[in-house]
């Protein structure tokens, strides 16, 4: 294990070598190489390529003059509310990272957590990759504080666990809710939608259940985890839930009223999040969007495309902006002291 001077030193690229050795073998370099070299290079491409697509046939007769007038039609409260949810979804990630550090067994205080998770999910979510590039930001910002990588690597895991379980189950609690007018504005079939719902909640239920009854660390990939208890899985699952929620109001906020109800909203978004994320597009740029235009059918064209552009900023371009230059004055600062 590496001590804190010789972490100092090192670059974030070295960083992700260590964390690829204690992260699940999902992203690293020994995981199935077959595979790895053609479908997670290949799958990226075919997606983005239906992405481009989708987004041509269904924005292609709109202008840019429409999206600007969809832009300045928000008013200043829309983008107060806008800005307000995205500081809010990074404070609740901030508050999954705390208690998953207190689960790895590092007693950190609130206020350093919440600043390493903002750091880590400001860059990882926009640069793709994000078990590696968030754990690496998360390596080097906590090192000052003696967390060891692998504690590193197992927050890591247990916030995209609390990511994956808040998304299912918000969504299959969205997908049940909706009612059939706002249904008919998706393009998911009620049937389909009853029916993902339910197998959503009962596969987040079958997690709670896992954490309860299973003592025995889980073996797999090479590496041994043990769950966590089911009262943190349960503040796992509200938290993620909670977060998901908000991220998803963004656009929604951004959206002209009645367009659509938000439980159908959510319907539609938890599938497009994972898309994007599978598609390790960075950022899940265009994939995203295209997913979610596809199954927005009843949504007019310009403020949807205005309401992915008000997201992309508020989520993501300006957390990085500040994340970036946070780094870089931390940094600066480093090479001063040393």
């Amino acid at each position: 294990m590496l001590d804190p001077t010789e972490r100092h030193s090192r670059g974030l690229e070295d960083l992700e070598e260590d964390l690829a050795a204690a992260l699940p073998e999902t992203q690293g370099s020994r995981f199935y190489p077959l595979i790895r070299r053609w479908a997670l290079h290949v799958i990226p491409f075919l997606l983005l390529a239906a992405a481009v697509f989708v987004l041509w046939r269904e924005f292609r007769d709109v202008s840019v003059g429409e999206i600007a007038a969809s832009m300045r039609a928000w008013g200043y409260g829309s983008v107060v509310w806008a800005l307000t949810l995205s500081a809010a979804s990074f404070t609740l990630m901030g508050l999954v990272e705390w208690l998953g550090l207190r689960w790895a067994g590092a007693r950190l205080p609130l206020p350093p957590a919440l600043w390493g998770s903002f750091l880590a999910n400001a860059i990882g979510h926009t640069l793709g990759a994000n078990l590696l590039v968030s754990g690496a930001v998360r390596a080097r910002f906590y090192d000052r504080f003696g967390v060891s990588l692998k504690q590193v690597a197992a927050t890591t895991v247990f916030h995209g666990v609390s990511f994956a379980v808040g998304l299912s189950a918000l969504a299959g609690a969205s997908l049940l809710i909706a009612d059939g007018h706002d249904r008919a504005v998706t393009r998911i079939a009620g049937p389909v939608a009853d029916g993902l719902g339910v197998l959503l909640l009962a596969g987040v239920s079958a997690y709670v259940v896992l954490c309860g009854t299973l003592k025995r660390p889980l073996r797999g990939f090479g590496h041994s985890l043990k769950l966590p208890s089911w009262r943190v899985a349960l503040a796992q699952i509200g938290l993620g839930a909670v977060d998901n929620a908000v991220a998803a109001g963004i656009i929604w906020t951004l959206l002209p009223e009645g367009s659509v109800g938000y439980f159908s909203f959510v319907g539609a978004y938890a599938p497009s999040v994972v898309v994007g994320l599978a598609s390790h597009v960075p950022g899940g740029v265009g994939v995203f969007e295209g997913s979610m235009s596809a199954l927005l059918a009843s949504v007019p064209p310009a403020p949807l495309a205005a309401a992915f552009l008000g997201y992309r900023l508020a989520f993501f371009l300006l957390p990085l902006l500040i994340a970036g230059v946070a780094l870089a004055g931390d940094a600066v600062h480093r090479h001063r002291r040393s």
